[in-house]
């Protein structure tokens, strides 16, 4: 039963409220991360794509080197630190010359038109974004990076998980932990020193 849709047609949108919510807390969380990088390793930092849906984000980004694990903590703590905040999250419509001056940061590849949407969280993030986004950093709940990889000569790929997604990765890691505790016989603090022993 296909159906042909023609100019000025009246038709009925229904969307899924959990799904648009969660790729808003994934597309929100993405913008945190966007500035959390630029603090931990440097303005360096450039946008060069990205993935947001409701399951996860995939930020790309220039940097020369491999992430370390003190700057993957940092970045991690410092998003989580902004969601804490709980920062209004609000959007502008302005002219482009008035939202390049305000200091908004324009998305790599994209193209713009006379007038630009500018999503602001708090004092601590600004850029041009016409997507969906949640009304406060506190609506995000968590986040947690789950991956840092290269994509190609100096492109670093950052992956995490906001909300629900975000919670159930970290169960699963504590479930990680619980099964080694019971293999191991020992209690969580010494697993390691027991893994290193036996090595």
């Amino acid at each position: 039963n296909e159906q042909i849709l023609h100019k000025n047609d009246e038709v009925l949108v229904t969307v899924d409220n959990t799904v648009r919510n969660a790729t808003a807390r994934h597309h929100s969380v993405t913008h945190l991360l966007h500035q959390a990088l630029k603090d931990v390793l440097g303005e360096h930092v450039k946008q060069a794509g990205s993935m947001v849906n409701d399951s996860f984000t995939r930020f790309d980004f220039a940097h020369p080197t491999a992430m370390t694990k003190e700057e993957l903590k940092a970045v991690e703590e410092l998003v989580n630190r902004k969601i804490i905040a709980n920062m209004a999250v609000t959007t502008d419509v302005m002219d482009i010359d008035s939202a390049k001056e305000s200091g908004a940061v324009a998305m790599f590849g994209e193209k713009y038109g006379a007038t630009v949407r500018v999503l602001t969280m708090g004092d601590y993030s600004k850029e041009f974004c016409g997507g969906t986004h949640v009304s406060r950093t506190g609506d995000i709940g968590s986040f947690r990076i789950i991956g840092e990889e290269a994509i190609s000569a100096g492109v670093r790929r950052v992956s995490g998980v906001a909300g629900l997604p975000a919670y159930f990765y970290a169960k699963n890691q504590e479930s990680i932990i619980q099964n080694l505790v019971a293999k191991f016989k020992a209690p969580e603090r010494d697993i390691i020193a027991r893994v290193e022993k036996m090595q």
